[in-house]
């Protein structure tokens, strides 16, 4: 018996030292964000919070472990109660509690829930016997229905975000890689080009000059510039300028 004694007395200061260090961690993180909210950055605020979550899963191990009693089995009963003021007792709750009157012991030790709690609970438990056995299949595959298409919903937009973040991470390409090395052979060597001949530079001569017609008077009027120019065969002035039209059907160097 004093075993247990002494075991439940050690599991108890524990407790009390694990939560008063939760306390303590929580208050200083509630006072970091009223009071230094202007300075505070996200880092910090996360190694607060990954504090008080180690400390909560110390509690934890502590109430889980083997060698510690169920306090679940013990029953608190209150000793004394007066409506009268308690220094003790307000200093051990920090001034949260000043009195342990016939008015608080039911709140602060409840075992049951609260009437009407318990009373909506008693309605929804009766809601749920009623219930019969197909009815209660039909909605457990609807339900599993829409939860089915949710999650196939949420899986497609989570390919769809993966995918454009790839997208935008690789650089866009702004060349081709077939365009490219024709497009260098086309203007070094001319590979791909095509000469065309204007319909016009296929018939030699130079263009009539001004004709006269058989009852004008006067010497023959020339080309302009003063170069007197010979008849052809066609009664036309030939051109001074000398042209050499090579053949339509040569081949380009370049093709």
């Amino acid at each position: 018996m004093q075993r247990e004694e002494k075991q439940q007395d050690a599991v108890l200061e524990a407790v009390i030292s694990r939560v008063n260090d939760l306390k303590t961690s929580i208050g200083a993180m509630i006072f970091k964000v009223e009071n230094e909210y202007e300075t505070l950055n996200w880092p910090n605020f996360l190694d607060n919070f990954a504090l008080i979550s180690g400390q909560l899963t110390s509690l934890t191990k502590i109430l889980s472990n083997e060698k510690a009693p169920a306090l679940r089995n013990f029953t608190v009963l209150p000793l004394m109660l007066k409506p009268d003021l308690d220094e003790n007792l307000a200093r051990v709750t920090e001034g949260r509690l000043t009195t342990f009157s016939h008015d608080i012991v039911p709140d602060y030790l409840r075992t049951k829930p609260e009437p009407d709690a318990e009373l909506k609970m008693m309605q929804l438990e009766h809601k749920a016997n009623c219930v019969t056995y197909e009815t209660a299949q039909k909605q457990v595959a609807a339900m599993n229905k829409v939860v089915g298409h949710v999650w196939d919903l949420v899986n497609k937009a989570r390919e769809e975000w993966e995918s454009e973040a790839g997208s935008r991470s690789g650089a866009a390409q702004t060349f081709s890689l077939t365009d490219t090395p024709l497009l260098v052979a086309a203007i070094s060597m001319g590979k791909g080009l095509k000469h065309t001949v204007a319909p016009g530079a296929m018939m030699g001569g130079p263009p009539p000059g001004p004709q006269r017609g058989p009852g004008a008077l006067g010497p023959p009027q020339g080309p302009p510039g003063g170069i007197p120019g010979q008849m052809g065969p066609m009664g036309k002035a030939p051109s001074a300028i000398k042209t050499n039209i090579k053949a339509a059907g040569q081949m380009h160097p370049y093709r």
